[in-house]
């Protein structure tokens, strides 16, 4: 091992020397590429650096969310049914800014895993936890606080409340 905290391993397979660089860190994050975002020819627009920071806080939170073997989208529709029985797809829709098909999509993968249960008389469907989604009550607000206490370690209280709160209006104003 050197210094830096890397690693060489080469391998000989089928008269090729394959190399492998293993690199060793203490940081809790370790990004693939050493470029940041503010250094890439498309960090003046909005598309790439959005999308960049959402790909960036969705690992955060998947892997925040991991303990209960829920992605994000899942487990916040889970908690609006458990804090809402009776919910119906169109409000969890409003509510989670996702198109009806993603929240009917999420639904279904809610029922497989027999943590929501939907009740349709006519037109009308409604999506109630069942005891096995209630059970995880627990368990899911362990993982809200994980997630939130991942991404203040990263950008601080003061810094964290601004970006949400910029990131509102802007949301607010691009509907």
């Amino acid at each position: 091992m050197t210094q830096s905290g890397r690693e060489m391993t080469t391998l000989k397979f089928k008269n090729k020397i394959i190399l492998f660089l293993f690199v060793h860190t203490n940081k809790k994050h370790l990004s693939l590429s050493s470029m940041k975002t503010s250094e890439s020819r498309y960090s003046d627009c909005i598309y790439f650096v959005s999308n960049a920071l959402a790909r960036k806080v969705d690992k955060l939170a998947s892997d925040a969310w991991k303990k209960v073997n829920l992605a994000p989208s899942h487990a916040y529709l889970l908690m609006i049914v458990i804090d809402k029985p009776g919910s119906q797809p169109g409000m969890l829709s409003e509510e989670l800014h996702l198109t009806p098909s993603t929240v009917t999509r999420l639904i279904e993968k809610l029922e497989d895993k027999k943590l929501v249960t939907r009740l349709t008389q006519g037109k009308t469907t409604n999506v109630f936890p069942t005891q096995k989604g209630k059970d995880l009550v627990p368990k899911l607000r362990a993982c809200v606080q994980e997630f939130n206490t991942a991404y203040l370690e990263i950008l601080g209280k003061e810094e964290s409340e601004k970006l949400v709160r910029n990131m509102n209006k802007i949301a607010d104003k691009l509907q």
